[in-house]
């Protein structure tokens, strides 16, 4: 049950998962006819592996469902949704991956419905398709998304999707009417709404056809021998054409929601046109803009300058990653290893404002949004006691060599004992890895300027003094006073902190350094500071 303040607030919210979510309001204002669920739909096409743009769409999709539920709510009950994750397994296969093995076995099965191609990973299952398809369901499974699978060639094969195959044919010279204009002059020549499979190859063809009765569902082609074929375009014999597929399912499952990215664009706008053809309506949904690699540029599969959901895993969290798409979806960002640490720390800092925070601000805070797509409310103690930047820090300190429990004796020391804090020990194993891979290979702790030596001297002779369990706030006021004296030569305490960054811990930019000296200790801080001094 959901508390009426709650559902009000949630419908004016700015967030954009309310506001897509409100489009469903609007078209059903009294909920879906008969109490039925409303549907969502992502899409994954299993020529390749799951990746992070699977992620992304169904993670965004689930948002936007948690917040109808909110907005949709009746008498306080939740709205009824369901989430569908549809393979489109009876495509074709048009090229062999590059990141598959058994090349050759594909290669002499191009063109024939991912179904009926052998399992090339020799895994036991019984087609490609049948092994992604279970590559994905464990990939969903894994981030604990609600869904349900819809395999094509199932629905395909077992006649369910019949009657949208009549309803094709039925109306094949007005999709005809709109596809054709979109295409080049030699496309024009061989498209068609519907692909037939080869009775003899049992490659599904991109050839023109015939319909001879549209309610018998009944084609004529020519096969790729020459010879002319009457066959049944029903029970799994026949496909439709992406986009006409794409229309064709919204129609046939009733899918009320399904966004996309911006690539897809001109699919959508000739798939609403078909699925009013049809007789059905085009989902709601949001076009989000792909994401881009380091220097700008758009990130792709076969190029493998992209960030795979593995490479996230091994440096950042689960937490940071849906983070990070969460945020302005309709605004093309990088993806890099770059942007991992600012992510995991950023989550944690909303997550941790949500108790303190009046209920119109919580619906605006994306961790809010994330904890409750898998169920949890979030509550008081949910922050860490260290941030991800100062562990980094601390291991890049610590070297090239820095272990898990080398970094964990350090905290120890700090926080005591901390063993029940899985978040912390998460991130502990992947700043190890983080640093090992990309902060200790930059590292360069360089000479002070006679100034900033002057200055380093202050610091080391007022650590001299430093009562035992002097706080982290303590240092860093103190810290702050020695940048603040002109006779040291600061422009700005910026140009005091870096200083302490480049001098001390190798980089241009750092932690706040009175939490760093209160994990690392004074005796720790004061050799570095006289390893800088030597230089």
């Amino acid at each position: 049950m959901f508390d009426e303040n709650l559902i009000e607030a949630a419908r004016v919210s700015k967030a954009w998962p309310f506001q897509e979510a409100m489009k469903l309001v609007k078209r059903y204002p009294d909920g879906k006819p008969g109490g039925a669920p409303v549907l969502f739909e992502t899409g994954y096409g299993p020529s390749g592996l799951p990746h992070i743009g699977t992620f992304q769409e169904v993670l965004r999709t689930t948002l936007v469902r948690r917040a109808y539920e909110i907005v949709g709510a009746k008498d306080g009950k939740p709205a009824p949704t369901r989430l569908v994750a549809f393979s489109d397994d009876m495509d074709g296969l048009r090229k062999v991956p590059d990141n598959v093995p058994n090349h050759a076995l594909l290669a002499a099965n191009l063109g024939k419905p991912l179904t009926r191609i052998p399992d090339p990973f020799n895994a036991g299952f019984e087609s490609f398709a049948h092994h992604n398809n279970a590559m994905l369901r464990s990939f969903l499974d894994r981030f604990g998304f609600d869904y349900e699978f819809v395999s094509a060639s199932e629905r395909y094969n077992s006649g369910a999707f019949d009657d949208a195959l009549r309803n094709v044919l039925r109306h094949y010279d007005a999709i005809m009417d709109i596809m054709l204009p979109t295409l080049r002059e030699e496309r024009r020549r061989t498209y068609s709404p519907v692909l037939p499979v080869s009775p003899v190859s049992g490659v599904v063809l991109q050839v023109p056809v015939k319909v001879v009765d549209a309610e018998a569902g009944v084609i004529r082609f020519e096969d790729e021998d020459g010879s002319v074929v009457e066959q049944s375009a029903l029970g799994g014999m026949s496909k439709m054409q992406w986009k006409v597929d794409w229309a064709m399912r919204w129609h046939a499952l009733g899918v009320d929601y399904e966004m996309c990215g911006k690539d897809l664009t001109d699919s959508l706008t000739h798939s609403t046109r078909i699925v009013k053809v049809l007789g059905g309506q085009r989902p709601e949904g949001l076009i989000y803009e792909l994401f881009l690699d380091e220097k700008g540029e758009k990130i792709s599969k076969s190029k493998g300058n992209g960030l795979t959901i593995e490479e996230w895993l091994t440096y950042g969290t689960e937490e940071s990653l849906a983070f990070y798409i969460y945020r302005e979806p309709k605004s093309a960002k990088q993806l890099h290893v770059g942007v991992i640490p600012r992510a995991v720390d950023e989550y944690w800092q909303f997550r941790a404002k949500i108790p303190e925070q009046p209920l119109e601000q919580q619906l605006g805070n994306p961790a809010w949004h994330l904890l409750r797509a898998n169920g949890y409310q979030g509550g008081d103690g949910d922050e860490l006691p260290v941030t991800y930047g100062l562990l980094l820090n601390l291991a890049g300190v610590l070297g090239a060599d820095a272990k898990e429990e080398n970094l964990a004796d350090y905290l120890r020391q700090y926080l005591g004992d901390f063993e029940g804090n899985h978040d912390l020990h998460r991130l502990i194993k992947t700043a190890i890895a983080y640093n090992r891979d990309f902060v200790a290979p930059t590292l360069h702790r360089r000479a002070p300027d006679p100034n900033e030596a002057e200055a380093l001297q202050a610091l080391d002779l007022y650590l001299t003094s430093v009562p035992a369990g002097a706080s982290a706030e303590d240092l860093q006021t103190q810290i702050y006073e020695i940048g603040k004296r002109g006779e040291f030569g600061f422009d700005n305490l910026r140009d005091w902190f870096r200083a302490l960054y480049e001098t001390l811990l190798g980089s241009s930019q750092g932690p706040r350094m009175g939490s760093f000296i209160a994990l690392y200790g004074i005796a720790n801080t004061r050799r570095l500071i006289a390893e800088a001094l030597a230089r």
